[in-house]
């Protein structure tokens, strides 16, 4: 049996907070901290610990990052009273949001310097995974920053790809994964509204389609959002224009073309001007919708 860790999970979004209750179902002492107070009080009121993070982080042997972006990951390591300085030679960053391969080789560089280990741990799952600690973890770092990361891998994670030692191949392989989702999201809505244009029922559309070769895991995922008319954020159409944003950077950087990236994202950057940026993702069928003078299900 693994032997019980002190960690805190900073961020207790949907994914966050699903970490944060796995790595607690697997025995450890958790602390979850969040902008959001009354995110913590709820973590604390089903068996997190309490404790302000400067407080605790002396005692931590993990601290599981799982905030929106690659400014607030820097806020939370080195910002004014940041993470890493409080921390004690050997513990472990992991470091969960989708950022750039060269910013997650800083964090870790610096992180090096007081003795502090960095796992660049990207994720993939969605919420429903978090919470059942059966995400997928694209993770690279040292041996050392896998060894010390092992205990929150084992309660989160039901794949772990492990993916080299040198920090930003987890963070790489993240922007693949994050071009081919958000691509397959907005093309669901563009299939799905196409399909109305024709007869084509949303329900019809989800009934015939997943069973067939056009189908992918974002379809299947995020089409009965749309059937259900029900855009309760899983996983919003804001962290889409950071996302497909931070692809096109580095695939610039590479003097790489992408131009379906670049379509996908104008989609979702319409979404968000449209209002619609704290929905569920699939609202980006929304503007397909509105484009087409088409009424989807829940909007009669």
């Amino acid at each position: 049996m693994t032997q019980q860790q002190k960690i805190a999970v900073i961020g207790l979004g949907s994914m966050g907070y699903g970490i944060a209750s796995s790595i607690l179902r697997a025995g450890h002492t958790v602390h979850g901290f969040d902008v959001v107070a009354a995110q913590m009080e709820k973590f604390q009121g089903e068996g997190g610990a309490k404790g302000t993070l400067s407080d605790v982080a002396g005692d931590l042997d993990a601290a599981v990052v799982v905030v929106l972006n690659a400014a607030q990951t820097e806020t939370v390591l080195f910002g004014d009273d940041g993470l890493v300085s409080n921390l004690k030679s050997g513990a472990v960053v992991l470091a969960c949001a989708t950022v750039s391969p060269d910013f997650a080789r800083d964090m870790a560089s610096r992180c090096a310097k007081v003795g502090v280990l960095y796992l660049d741990s990207p994720i993939s799952g969605g919420s429903l995974k978090a919470a059942n600690g059966q995400l997928s973890v694209m993770a690279s770092g040292s041996v050392e920053a896998f060894g010390a990361a092992k205990p929150v891998l084992d309660a989160a994670a039901e794949t772990v790809f492990e993916l080299g030692d040198e920090v930003g191949a987890g963070s790489a392989m993240k922007a693949v994964n994050q071009l081919l989702a958000g691509v397959h999201i907005a093309a669901m809505a563009e299939a799905i509204t196409f399909g109305m244009t024709q007869g084509v029922e949303p329900a019809k559309f989800l009934e015939v389609i997943s069973k067939c070769a056009g189908t992918s895991w974002m379809l299947e995922n995020r089409a009965p959002h749309i059937v259900d008319g029900d855009y309760t954020p899983h996983s919003s159409v804001d962290i889409w224009p950071k996302d497909l944003g931070i692809v096109l950077d580095i695939a610039k950087s590479a003097k790489f073309s992408a131009p379906i990236t670049a379509a996908a994202l104008q989609q979702f950057v319409a979404a968000s001007g449209s209002g619609f940026g704290r929905e569920d993702d699939a609202a980006v069928a929304k503007i397909y919708a509105r484009n087409a003078g088409l009424t989807l299900p829940g909007d009669d």
